[in-house]
């Protein structure tokens, strides 16, 4: 069968990084069970249960001697896929065959393994979200002292610099980091609770020794590398973690997604552009084209994975008692998808990010069209100084402005109002003085100062402490 005839996840095909395909591929979990099990084995020998040194060894020595044909044809017989992995094992270990999996129930394995997965993610997508911020950073910088159209309500506004709206895209991916850092620094295993959560399988092996019970998970979980377990469980971890994590994981999507419909409409009016490769194609019918391909993609996938934290949270509150098995399947699923979502949309992010083309000359064009309005105020103001009466002033400049709209909208001319304020003798106290009172860097306010000082009060602290993550770039496959 031609690997084309059937369907393949395009995100593995086309999106997102071979990185993040590896931490949730079969190989990683797999050997996950085996570490798992491994260390159950170990734990137990050292806690004096009749498991011996050369059991562990014989384990330790076949940990990656996984034959993945045998144990799927187990699993066509036993429809148990964690069953099928532990005769696996015991083939190729069969002196520690009677061993493994003592005491344990299929989610000490599935759902640590599970956890330590997430974990991993976790990590990967911190490296990719603070390189998105190091290279914001690096052009909110270049460009903090670049005037342009603020909009609100998609219209134009009040003046900012390029720099420091860069900064309102750091500020949101900013809470998604303080998010993500906030779950990782409260992640737990779920430990070595047994079926349905007692440990009482292991408190038998142990003759009723609680206290080696809970030395015994203390021990499994050190060894695997953590620290920390949930107090209490059914027989799975919360699935409210999933939603959880789910939920940080969209928080991440809607700050990119605002991010490239921003640069998007940027786009639309010549002012940045995404980066555009020299053999590029826009358009298979208009040559001329140069679509916003990147943006669009990224819009495309966040809206996917904004929609995935609902599945999760109809999961959480169907789980009856102490476990039902409908959440298998679909977190196969969810939790994949939702990582390798986010993986694909944060390389994107930082090919755009690091490859912004800025046109400061059509952006001082719009700059011109606009400012004669925002400066009515100013106008005012100076002719109020040299005695004029603010109502009349106020009422003449906006039958000025009034009918210079109207001829820029319905006549497609120019916008003539600074040259109609020139003409009139009640605005005298001007003439002669609007270049200096339309010199953009006073619309501006305080954006190049806020602009530094954000970075370097919260963005930089946040760059220095991962420090050593810095250096990624982003790749667009295809």
């Amino acid at each position: 069968m031609s690997e084309k005839t059937v369907y393949e996840n395009p995100l593995n095909t086309r999106y997102a990084s071979r990185e993040m395909q590896e931490n949730f591929g079969d190989e990683k979990r797999f050997r996950l069970w085996r570490k798992l099990w491994i260390a159950l084995a170990e734990s137990e020998m050292e806690l004096g249960l009749p498991i011996t040194a050369e059991q562990v060894a014989e384990l330790k020595a076949h940990e990656a001697d996984i034959d993945y044909a045998r144990a799927e044809e187990y699993e066509r017989q036993v429809r148990h896929d964690v069953m099928a992995h532990v005769k696996a094992y015991g083939d190729v270990a069969p002196n520690a065959a009677g061993v493994i999996h003592l005491g344990a129930t299929s989610c000490f394995v599935d759902c640590n393994s599970e956890l330590m997965i997430l974990h991993d993610g976790l990590a990967i997508l911190k490296k990719k979200l603070v390189n998105v911020l190091d290279k914001l950073k690096k052009f909110a910088l270049a460009y903090k002292d670049l005037p342009t159209l603020g909009f609100t309500h998609l219209q134009p506004a009040q003046l900012t610099t390029v720099g420091k709206r860069a900064t309102l895209w750091m500020q949101d991916l900013m809470l998604d980091y303080e998010n993500l850092e906030n779950l990782q620094s409260h992640f737990k295993l779920r430990g070595v609770k047994g079926t349905t959560g007692t440990q009482a399988s292991f408190l038998d092996l142990f003759d009723g020794d609680g206290e080696k019970v809970k030395e015994l998970e203390r021990r499994v979980v050190s060894k695997l590398g953590y620290g920390r377990v949930y107090g209490v469980t059914g027989q799975t971890y919360p699935r409210k973690f999933d939603y959880n994590v789910l939920c940080v994981l969209s928080q991440i999507a809607q700050s990119a997604y605002k991010f490239s419909n921003d640069i998007r409409i940027l786009q639309s009016m010549k002012e940045v552009e995404e980066p555009f490769e020299k053999s590029q194609i826009g358009s298979s019918a208009m040559a001329y084209k140069r679509n916003p391909m990147r943006c669009e993609r990224m819009g495309s996938l966040c809206r996917y994975m904004i929609g995935l934290p609902m599945n999760s949270a109809v999961t959480a509150s169907t789980q009856w008692f102490e476990r039902t098995l409908d959440d298998s399947a679909n977190r196969r699923i969810v939790n994949a998808q939702a990582f390798l979502t986010i993986d694909a949309i944060l390389n994107l992010y930082l090919n755009v990010a690091e490859n912004l083309v800025v046109y400061d000359k059509v952006i001082a064009k719009h700059i011109k069209e606009e400012l004669p309005f925002m400066a009515t105020e100013n106008i005012i103001m100076e002719c109020v100084k040299a005695g004029g009466d603010r109502q009349q002033l106020h009422e003449r400049i906006r039958r000025l402005s009034q009918e210079a709209g109207r001829r820029v909208k319905q006549e497609g001319k120019e916008n003539d109002l600074l040259v109609a304020i020139e003409k009139d003798d009640l605005f005298r106290a001007v003439h002669g003085r609007l270049g200096e009172i339309l010199d953009v860097r006073k619309f501006v306010g305080r954006a190049p100062a806020q602009t530094e000082e954000f970075i370097a009060n919260e963005i930089d602290p946040i760059l220095k402490e991962n420090a050593a993550l810095l250096g990624e770039k982003g790749v667009v496959n295809v």
